[in-house]
């Protein structure tokens, strides 16, 4: 009959459903493979250049009862020395006990299993064996024998454990150079967060005297003027305090400095009877456009403030922040006075520096009508 192992077709004689004349198995050396007569499988296994053996369950200790002329080259034992004996004479002192256990469960369960094994030669060579083993059932589905082939991958498992080391060096190199560039990030973090500081706080000392020397000028025109150029000394104080205050200096988030802002112009302003209603989402931008961006929406913030509510009305501004796509979008809008007829921008030097900031950032500045009141929209790319 034909005993079929896990797609490789072992030929042999069963007899009341016992394997009859097993010693064929010990015999196949006798075997003329090269005119085809007898067992073609027990040829071909004693003929490849593939290490095998067979070994018999039924017999104490599962014993060996072939092996092949390939099995006796890798080994280093000759055939006498083989049979009868189980696998395990192989091992020796490095073998990993694990995987031999889990070889000894498999033929316990009657599975197959695939493992790599530390092998030892006869002469004391240890060799790495990549060890197939798979039992082969009768047609009553009973385990007869069991199939093992072998194979030296001693080269292979010496390249990965190189590989391996080499790995390890890698990444301890990498680890030392992320710590090197973790902690130049820190000092340069910490450096920029110095620099942003004090930007700050000359800032605010050139902003205090001025508004001094502000109060000893009799002409109102000329402290207006004044007044307005301190507001946006404050405006690039408030963008470093932020810088100053942030976790990630490479990043500003315009949408939270618009919303502040419009608190601090409103603040400073004196007007309880305005109030702030906001919708604000995160932008983040690159912090080299912070300083166009903060003394622009400063400009409209402003404007807001002096031309929407002259009069001393009370009212509303309302801040939107919102992100399309890579377009981000700030509205300010008040329900106010609205725009003078035919008039849709501040005049003077406010229209004068809007504009070329605006250009800086790559972004566009509409006034609209509101009815009431007026709408200032800004928008830009987030990211050039």
């Amino acid at each position: 009959m034909v005993i079929a192992l896990r797609g490789v077709w072992q030929c042999g004689t069963l007899h009341g459903g016992v394997m009859k004349q097993r010693d064929d198995w010990h015999l196949t050396e006798m075997l003329d493979y090269d005119h085809g007569r007898a067992d073609p499988f027990a040829a071909a296994v004693r003929a490849t250049r593939m290490p095998m053996v067979i070994t018999d369950p039924a017999r104490d200790d599962n014993p060996i009862v072939f092996c092949n002329e390939a099995f006796q080259q890798l080994t280093g034992y000759d055939r006498d020395e083989i049979i009868g004996r189980n696998c395990r004479f192989l091992q020796g002192a490095d073998t990993d006990r694990d995987e031999v256990a889990k070889v000894r469960a498999a033929v316990e369960a009657q599975t197959d299993i695939a493992v790599d094994l530390l092998n030892y030669r006869k002469d004391g060579t240890t060799f790495w064996n990549a060890l197939y083993l798979s039992p082969v059932r009768n047609d009553a589905g009973e385990v007869v024998f069991f199939f093992a082939s072998q194979l030296d991958v001693t080269e292979r498992v010496q390249a990965q454990r190189i590989i391996a080391e080499q790995k390890v060096v890698v990444e301890r190199e990498v680890a030392a150079r992320t710590g090197d560039l973790k902690a130049a990030l820190e000092a340069k973090t910490l450096l920029l967060h110095e620099v942003d500081h004090r930007v700050k706080n000359n800032l605010t000392m050139i902003g205090s005297l001025l508004r001094l020397q502000a109060r000893s000028i009799p002409d109102p025109a000329i402290t207006a003027r004044l007044e307005t150029m301190l507001e946006r000394v404050d405006a690039l104080a408030t963008v470093h305090r932020r810088l100053y205050q942030s976790d990630d200096v490479t990043r500003f988030d315009v949408g939270a400095f618009a919303e502040n802002l419009i608190s601090d112009v409103v603040g400073a302003s004196g007007r309880s009877d305005i109030e702030i209603e906001t919708r604000i989402a995160t932008i983040d931008v690159p912090s080299s456009k912070a300083t166009p961006l903060g003394l622009i929406l400063n400009e409209i913030a402003t404007n807001a403030i002096k031309h929407a509510f002259s009069d001393g009305q009370a009212g509303t501004i309302t801040v939107r922040a919102a992100l399309d796509g890579n377009d981000a979008i700030i509205e300010i809008s008040d329900d106010g006075n609205g725009l003078p007829e035919g008039d849709t921008r501040p005049d003077g030097i406010g229209k004068t520096l809007i504009s070329r900031l605006a250009r800086q950032v790559r972004a566009t500045v509409v006034w609209s009508d509101a009815a009431p009141g007026a709408c200032v929209t800004l928008s830009f790319p987030v990211n050039d």
